[in-house]
């Protein structure tokens, strides 16, 4: 009788643990995290001045669909790690020259902050640390955002745009890893 029950203990216990990603700091931080941001994001929205849409650099910053449509697919860890690659490049495109834009510096540092802890608590979720997945395509869509800066002077209007579009990437992404809390 015993063994029975060490039996299906064992059991259960394998099959949990492969079934879905168990991560505390997902299960209780990355909402209040991922809130933070939008905050931010939209207080920056606040500060902006009036900007006019420039539609063919609206198409060339969006990102592509079937990328986020091959993350939702995907196996919980992988989802994890495409999420921490998204914040990961939004530290670095913020980190760019943003002077121009009119947003209040204490604001992007502590969007930077936000997504930089956010990044990191993703990060202690991900099982197998020393195998860091590299999603070529992600990476060329944000050197696309980086082009558009570049092409438009780091300008308060071009970085009104990029704001928005980090902010749908971000909305996206909050969805998927919603997708995976209990």
């Amino acid at each position: 009788m015993l063994s029975r029950i060490l039996s299906v203990c064992v059991f259960l216990g394998v099959f949990s643990a492969g079934s879905s990603l168990s991560c505390r700091w997902m299960d209780h931080k990355f909402r209040q995290f991922s809130k933070d941001s939008f905050d931010l994001l939209d207080t920056m929205a606040n500060n902006s001045t009036n900007i006019t849409e420039d539609a063919e650099a609206r198409h060339t910053v969006a990102l592509p669909h079937e990328l986020y449509s091959q993350a939702s697919k995907a196996a919980a860890e992988d989802k994890v790690i495409f999420t921490v690659q998204i914040l990961d490049e939004t530290m670095t495109l913020f980190s760019k020259n943003h002077s121009a834009a009119s947003w209040e510096e204490k604001t992007v540092d502590n969007f930077l902050g936000v997504v930089s802890r956010q990044a990191d608590g993703l990060r202690s979720c991900i099982r197998s640390h020393g195998h860091k997945k590299h999603n070529k395509k992600l990476h060329m869509s944000f050197k696309r955002l980086t082009h558009v800066l570049q092409q438009k002077g780091h300008g308060a209007e071009v970085w009104e745009l990029i704001r928005k579009e980090i902010k749908s990437r971000l909305m996206r992404v909050d969805q998927l890893i919603s997708s995976l809390l209990n």
